[in-house]
C-alpha cells in the first residue's frame, strides 16, 4: 500500500481519530432517538460523520495519484504556540483560577486577550487592525451571549465589579 498524498493521509487519520473519540465519548450520555434526542445524540452523530469523512479522505490519499505526493512541510511552530496559548489564556481569564489566586477577568478582557495573542501568530500583524477586530468581537459577544441569550458569567473583572 502506497501513500499517494501525505497531507490527505494524515489529515484523514486526524479526522478519523477525533471522530471516533467524540463518538465514543458521546456514548456515556443518553443518546435517545431521532424523535427524542438526548444530550449525547449530537456529539455521537458529529463523531460518526467526522470518522466517515476521515475514512474517505484517508482512502482517497491511498488511491488518487497526486503530483509529488503532496509531502508534509515543516511545522509552523510560531502560529501553533500562539493559537494554543490564546485559548488557554482565554479560559484562565474568563473564569480565573482560584487555586492559583488568579481572579476572573471576565468576557470583555478575555476576548481582547485572545484576539491579541492569536493575532500575533500572523507574520505581519498590525495592532490597529487587531484592536478593531477585538472591539467588534467583544461587542458582538456581549450582545449575543449576555443580552440575547442571557448567559450568566462574568463580563468585567471581578476586582472592578466586586
Amino acid at each position: 500500500m502506497n501513500i499517494k498524498s501525505q497531507k490527505d493521509f494524515f489529515a484523514g487519520l486526524m479526522f478519523l481519530g477525533v471522530g471516533v473519540a467524540f463518538a465514543w465519548g458521546a456514548t456515556t450520555y443518553n443518546v435517545g432517538t431521532g424523535a427524542r434526542m438526548g444530550p449525547g445524540y449530537f456529539p455521537l452523530m458529529l463523531g460518526v460523520l467526522m470518522a466517515v469523512l476521515g475514512a474517505a479522505i484517508t482512502f482517497k490519499a491511498l488511491v488518487v495519484e497526486t503530483v509529488g505526493g503532496e509531502k508534509i512541510g515543516k511545522w509552523a511552530w510560531k502560529p501553533l504556540v500562539f493559537i494554543i496559548s490564546a485559548n488557554v489564556v482565554f479560559g484562565v481569564m474568563l473564569a480565573g483560577v482560584p487555586a492559583l489566586k488568579i481572579p476572573a477577568f471576565g468576557l470583555i478582557v478575555a476576548i481582547y486577550a485572545v484576539t491579541f495573542i492569536a493575532s500575533m501568530a500572523e507574520t505581519g500583524w498590525k495592532v490597529k487592525n487587531t484592536f478593531i477586530l477585538a472591539t467588534v468581537l467583544a461587542v458582538g459577544s456581549y450582545l449575543a451571549f449576555v443580552m440575547a441569550l442571557k448567559l450568566q458569567f462574568p463580563v468585567w473583572p471581578s476586582f472592578i465589579t466586586g
